[in-house]
């Protein structure tokens, strides 16, 4: 099955077949209900979406110390910084934290694509910095005028930070640009702090620049939740979507085999999170069960050690009128 078959909440109708107002809950008007799970729940927004939400992000110990890690390197005007961490565990939300909370009179260069050429790297960073290429200038040229444009805002007073997320995919020529890069300073300090962010594949790729590697002054590594870790994420997401509980709105059993089937990766977490409160919606339940998590766990790709010998396929419907909503399940394609 693929995520279509669940509501998006951003996509549902509204009883008169028009879009409903971006997902939030429509209050019932007679006959009129809300297609989405949002009301059933009494949520404003969905709590375990993908998009990287800086609204959502939960200070679990080693993002939190990452957090603090950055923002004094960034204070010190320290030259080279690392985040490393495996896919799904926040490093992009890590990074959209860090630039809402950067120090004043620091300004960032924000490349989150920095798979480029190295006169691509610098085209781009000239770019960041407000500079007008014409496209016909030289590497030499280009770098120049990052060289000057750096100068005079550090007369200001302004420090420059260059953030660049999927760090993993910059080829040894462009890691060796930046490098060159991190040359540019004063006498008393950097013109430029350097923060790259990327998968454990990036330290392999700096093994081979030791110029590059030892340049690293400050690096972290983000890794999954912990099992109590889990409870404090969901309760947080789930508080900063609108949802005042007296308890979880996950059983302890569910709670149990969500983190079995997502190792505690946060954005494995959120699919499957997210899949079971549609179960539990479709079922016209107030709070997910094991059953639901299981069943959710059991159609996500990413789960781990989910028992695969049947094809389940899920299939959540909701029906207007009357005021109820229907739920219906399809079983076991052989």
């Amino acid at each position: 099955m693929t995520a279509a078959a669940f509501f998006n909440p951003e996509n549902s109708l509204d009883k008169a077949g028009e879009p409903s107002s971006g997902g939030k809950p429509i209050p019932p008007t007679g006959s009129r209900h809300s297609l989405s799970y949002l009301a059933h729940f009494g949520l404003a927004e969905a709590p375990f979406g993908l998009t990287p939400d800086t609204d959502f992000f939960f200070a679990s110990p080693p993002h939190q110390e990452a957090l603090d890690t950055l923002l004094h390197a960034l204070e010190s005007g320290e030259g080279f910084i690392k985040i490393v961490g495996a896919v799904g565990t926040g490093k992009t939300l890590l990074c959209r934290t860090l630039l809402a909370e950067l120090p004043r009179r620091c300004r960032a260069l924000y490349l989150p694509n920095p798979a480029l050429d190295p006169l691509g790297i610098l085209c781009a960073v000239a770019e960041e910095l407000g500079l007008k290429l014409t496209g016909q200038e030289s590497y030499y040229r280009v770098h120049k005028a990052i060289q000057s444009r750096l100068i005079a805002l550090a007369r200001r007073g302004t420090r420059v930070v260059l953030i660049l997320d999927e760090a993993q995919a910059i080829s040894l020529e462009s890691l060796e640009t930046i490098r060159l890069l991190s040359n540019l300073e004063t006498e008393k300090r950097k013109l430029l702090t350097i923060v790259l962010f990327g998968q454990p594949e990036l330290d392999a790729r700096l093994q081979a620049i030791p110029q590059l590697k030892t340049r690293i002054s400050f690096h972290d590594r983000l890794r999954p939740l912990q099992r109590e870790e889990l409870v404090a994420y969901l309760s947080h997401r789930l508080a900063r979507a609108g949802f005042e509980p007296a308890a979880l709105l996950f059983s302890p059993r569910a709670v149990g085999f969500l983190y079995e089937a997502s190792a505690g990766v946060p954005r494995v977490v959120n699919i499957i999170a997210h899949k079971a409160l549609m179960l539990a919606y479709g079922k016209g339940l107030h709070r997910v069960g094991g059953r639901e998590m299981r069943e959710a766990a059991r159609d996500t790709l990413a789960a781990k050690g989910v028992n695969r010998t049947a094809r389940w396929v899920l299939f959540v419907l909701a029906a207007l009128g009357a005021g109820a909503a229907a739920a219906g399940w399809l079983y076991l394609i052989a």
